[in-house]
């Protein structure tokens, strides 16, 4: 008995040894950085932009993998599964985060407890938008339409799926939501005519509206963005409606501290680079410069308890 503990000890204390050298030399080879949306999402360009950043403050590469699918929750469980040594990041958005937990009975994860945050990245409204060819000129047309038959809205994760029945149950309108890996995809279907509308992250889709591709019906946030002055919010209208997406990078949350440290400070310098201020000026996004780990945890947090309420109010049960 006495050796097992003696050796039980010595093995703890190896272990404990070597998993402190590993902190004090990470990162020594490639950090992937998991996105759980398709190219061309604003997560993902975000991520990508913020990515290259980090790579050349701690000088390993960064590399950035697409793993759509299940509103984030296939992204999620990979990372879950990966080793603890954070060399494995997840985008961790507000969809697999704090609306999964709502609306998912078993995600295969727990947002809270298997991972913790690094830092936050940025919030940005949810654009409403048609085709051109749309006979839907503002969203009160959209809305009118969707009273008296259902309309199809795309999108591509539970946290979209929530804003939308939210808009519908405020409204009485019939809004059918239809899934997709990501938010290209909704924008040819919209464009197309094989949707009536989309909804999603303004960032992946402002260049299109810009440049006439799309037309944009209103977003959610609490002020019209500088970048569509012309484009009203929902909240003129509807004053309860007020709803954003956000972005973060989370590692697992038994990462050693001197690791996750590394990462935070690696992090903040990324998000205070010219190009980073630049991109999110470009795309509307508000940069969540002082959401460090402990202020994005207490976020998420209240972003769960906001989308359980959304959820209440919707009469969406997890499912």
């Amino acid at each position: 008995m006495i050796r097992s503990g003696l050796a039980a000890a010595m093995l703890g204390a190896v272990i404990s040894t070597n998993a402190i050298a590993q902190s004090a030399d990470f990162p020594s080879k490639p950090i992937r950085v998991v996105v759980p949306f398709a190219a061309g999402s604003g997560a993902d360009g975000a991520t990508r932009v913020l990515a290259d950043q980090m790579q050349r403050i701690i000088g390993q590469p960064m590399l950035v993998e697409n793993k759509p699918g299940a509103s984030g929750s296939v992204a999620a469980v990979h990372v879950k599964s990966q080793p603890a040594d954070g060399y494995t990041i997840i985008v961790g958005t507000n969809s697999p985060m704090s609306v999964n937990p709502v609306v998912m009975k078993n995600p295969g994860y727990d947002a809270v407890k298997d991972f913790k945050p690094v830092h936050g990245i940025a919030r940005s409204v949810n654009l409403w938008y048609v085709s051109n060819e749309s006979p839907y000129k503002t969203i009160g047309d959209l809305i009118a339409a969707g009273k008296t038959k259902g309309l199809n809205i795309g999108s591509y994760s539970a946290g979209y799926q929530l804003g939308i029945a939210w808009l519908a149950n405020i409204t009485n309108a019939k809004f059918q939501y239809v899934p997709y890996k990501g938010q290209a995809q909704v924008i040819t279907d919209v464009v197309g005519g094989q949707l009536d509308a989309g909804m999603g992250d303004l960032g992946g889709a402002i260049t299109l509206v810009q440049t006439g591709k799309i037309r944009a019906l209103a977003v959610s946030g609490d002020k019209r963005m500088a970048g569509l002055p012309n484009v009203p919010t929902i909240k003129e209208t509807h004053p309860e409606y007020e709803n954003y997406a956000w972005t973060t990078f989370f590692v697992r949350s038994d990462t050693p501290p001197a690791v996750h440290a590394k990462l935070v400070d690696a992090m903040k310098k990324a998000l205070n680079t010219k190009e980073s201020l630049d991109y999110f000026e470009k795309q509307n996004s508000l940069p969540m410069l002082t959401f460090g780990p402990d202020e994005m945890a207490r976020y998420q947090r209240e972003e769960i308890a906001r989308f359980k309420r959304i959820a209440d109010a919707a009469g969406i049960k997890p499912e």
